[in-house]
């Protein structure tokens, strides 16, 4: 492993502007990221209990095509159902022994879909195409390699990428979403849907934040409710705001809505994907959760990806980690980002490269001469190394699906 350590000189805080978004839960690119990444913990599981090893399998490649929806005040219905595309490869058969990859995939983009966008019926609204085939022999053959040693070899050459600690305004992002999806709310306020995208923008101490929130029909009376529960929306997210970032925060929800011509965000379901909005996987957060254009980011989609081998998801979660520990040791007030680069066939607890940019405190600049550099480097260089040593955790943390990397 090369390990390059050098200054960063701010984070996206201490910029005049910045922009962070996040597509929450119902968001059709979101949706096939977590149907995805389900799949891919729902065959790891089956793997296991079948034959006690995870094996090759990459389900990173979830369409989704829009359906049409008659919305309507205390109602309304579906015309035409989603169409759900689950592509990508995997095992089927180990040892003469056959697993059934359709029938597991299809199940879990249905169990995934009926517990978490409940206002949809996961049978009936959904139509669901498996198009999972037989990894590649090429891959399949790098896979048993890997799984036959002490360490897996990388499934992939790709890059990861993370920073920390947040922003206020990152921070404010992520709690407008989470509060309003929240189980609580949905509880008291059931008429909020679960596609709710959060845009914010920073100018200075000034934060902008515009909702994007799928009202749902059956629980909105007519225009004036409609009006009513919306301004309900923009104080929760104002609060929520305020809390996480200690800034206070202008919301605008659902600004194209007209309503002196009844256009208005109402749906049956809770979510665009029912009429007109598609989705892929790959589209939407990054592994932490948001999309973050003023820090280091790849395309890489992190869901769906085999947890034991493929970097694109391990390292794009573990650098993340990583930066967090990084900014840890610095200080309160310090920052890093970190940079991951693999290399296939390569073992993943060796990547090629990582390169961290460390922001120091003003009361601990960085120490002068060399001795001073190479201590640091070392400081640094045992943080990386005791992740890389704890990969097996984050691939256990992954099957469990108590991270979930969108």
């Amino acid at each position: 492993m090369e390990l390059t350590v050098r200054w960063l000189k701010g984070s996206p805080a201490h910029l005049p502007t910045e922009v962070v978004e996040r597509k929450g839960l119902g968001h059709p690119d979101t949706i096939c990221d977590a149907v995805a990444e389900h799949v891919s913990a729902s065959l790891c599981r089956a793997y296991l209990e079948r034959f006690g090893v995870i094996l090759h399998h990459n389900v990173d490649k979830v369409l989704l095509a829009a359906g049409s929806a008659r919305p309507a005040f205390g109602g309304g219905e579906g015309t035409h159902p989603i169409e759900l595309y689950l592509g990508g490869r995997a095992t089927a058969e180990l040892r003469g022994e056959r697993i059934a990859v359709a029938d597991i995939t299809v199940a879990a983009a249905r169990d995934w879909l009926a517990r978490y966008l409940p206002h949809l019926d996961a049978e009936r609204d959904v139509r669901i195409v498996p198009l999972v085939r037989p990894s590649s022999v090429d891959l399949g053959r790098l896979f048993e390699r890997g799984a036959g040693g002490r360490v897996p070899l990388a499934n992939d050459t790709s890059v990861g990428t993370g920073f920390a600690p947040l922003t206020p305004l990152e921070r404010a992002v992520l709690a407008v979403e989470r509060t309003l999806n929240a189980a609580d709310t949905k509880h008291s306020r059931p008429e909020i849907g679960p596609d709710i995208k959060v845009m914010g923008v920073r100018r200075g101490t000034r934060l902008r934040l515009t909702l994007s929130c799928a009202f749902v029909g059956r629980h909105v009376v007519d225009l004036a409710d409609y009006l009513d529960k919306k301004s309900g929306v923009a104080a929760l997210a104002e609060a929520a705001a305020r809390e996480a970032s200690g800034l206070e925060a202008e919301v605008a929800v659902n600004a194209a809505d007209d309503p002196s011509r009844g256009e208005i965000y109402l749906t049956v379901t809770g979510t665009s994907a029912e009429a007109g909005d598609d989705g892929e996987v790959g589209r939407g957060n990054r592994a932490n959760g948001l999309i973050t254009p003023y820090r280091p980011m790849t395309m890489e989609a992190a869901a769906g990806k085999n947890p034991l081998s493929h970097v694109g998801k391990l390292y794009a979660v573990l650098a993340g980690r990583i930066a967090s520990d990084v900014a840890a040791l610095l200080g309160d007030g310090g920052g890093a980002d970190c940079l991951m680069v693999s290399q296939i066939g390569r073992p993943i607890d060796d990547p090629l490269l990582v390169d961290l940019r460390a922001e120091p405190v003003a009361a601990h600049p960085p120490p002068p001469g060399k001795q001073g550099q190479e201590a640091l480097d070392n400081a640094l260089g045992e943080v990386v190394r005791d992740h890389l040593a704890r990969l097996p955790d984050l691939r256990d943390e992954l099957v469990r699906e108590t991270i979930l990397p969108y």
